[in-house]
């Protein structure tokens, strides 16, 4: 195909150069897979949310976002024929499902996305697209899911071994660094207060905290911060993650102790450390689920490679 009309194609799912192309592009061909039609409408609607959301990233040059719409679209194109391709396997295999399962999980999928079919229906309308339409579809997802099932996830299995080796291999990825569970209370200076009672009122709280009063507790009163009602409970944070001031007055604190009052020109605050992390490696036992998520990913993603190559070799597949 043209790489420009590539393009073209590509930026009129976010609506862009619509009046231009839009009657050259009108029910034109994209790409016959076997015995059906792949038009240039059908590959537009199926990549239209990642272009929506490629349109919406702030700073994107024009450049940039020609180049990422073009890719989108091949990815999305290459997407619909390999669909079409397990379509027509399930066909050629002789292959059928009850009615009545294929109708369960387009229910499913309708409470899902839209809550109700009133919703639906509306969607489908701003969408222009037919119930019908949108009952197919869902029905070819049904069919997709379950070849896959059967041709690619029911073939994997990850040994034991596997997961051990790969542990080894990247043991870098798990480690954790210096960590600090934290309750910070914040005053702040900007809301229209006045600085200096800020530091004041630092002052005396750090005094209450001495005489023994619960930070979590002042924290709920007096703290200007997100966590307020948390208790100023920052939670688990990097120590590389921290500002400059906090890092550098928590560095040799432990458990249960605080800073004193930490004055920035747009707050005073205090900080009282809960628990410290040192650097570590997570242990496999941690990290054996994931690992096993991740090399299922892999495996699965090459043998779907290896079952749309077989596919490809014995259909008949042509672009325009």
């Amino acid at each position: 195909m043209d790489m420009k009309r590539l393009v073209i194609l590509a930026l009129c799912a976010a609506g862009c150069y619509r009046a231009a192309a839009a009657p050259e592009l009108v029910n034109g061909i994209v790409a016959i897979v076997n015995e059906t039609v792949i038009t240039e409408k059908e590959a537009r609607q199926f990549i239209e949310p990642a272009i929506v959301a490629l349109d919406r990233q702030p700073g994107i040059t024009r450049q940039a976002y020609g180049e990422k719409a073009m890719e989108i679209y091949k990815d999305g194109l290459n997407q619909l024929i390999e669909r079409q391709l397990t379509l027509d396997d399930f066909k050629a295999a002789g292959y059928s499902f009850p009615e009545s399962i294929i109708e369960d999980f387009v229910q499913d999928r309708i409470r899902e996305r839209y809550g109700d079919r009133v919703k639906l229906i509306k969607t489908l309308e701003a969408q222009n697209m037919t119930y019908e339409q949108f009952r197919t579809d869902i029905r070819d997802q049904f069919i997709v899911e379950q070849m896959n099932l059967k041709n690619i996830s029911s073939a994997v299995i990850i040994s034991p071994f596997k997961i051990e080796t790969y542990y080894r291999e990247h043991t870098n990825d798990f480690k954790l660094q210096d960590q600090v569970h934290l309750r910070m209370i914040e005053l702040r200076k900007r809301d229209g207060g006045d600085p200096e009672e800020k530091r004041a009122l630092a002052r005396e709280l750090l005094a209450k905290l001495n005489a023994g009063d619960k930070f979590a507790q002042l924290a709920e009163v007096y703290s200007d911060g997100s966590q307020k009602r948390e208790g100023g409970d920052l939670k688990w944070i990097d120590r590389s993650a921290l500002r400059k001031e906090f890092a550098e007055a928590t560095a040799n604190l432990k458990p249960g102790q605080r800073t004193g009052v930490i004055d920035t020109p747009e707050a005073c605050f205090l900080l009282q450390v809960e628990e410290v992390k040192t650097a570590q490696f997570r242990p496999l036992s941690e990290t054996r689920d994931e690992i096993e998520k991740t090399l299922l990913n892999q495996e699965r993603a090459r043998l779907q490679k290896k079952y749309v190559e077989r596919l490809k070799k014995k259909a008949f597949i042509r672009f325009f």
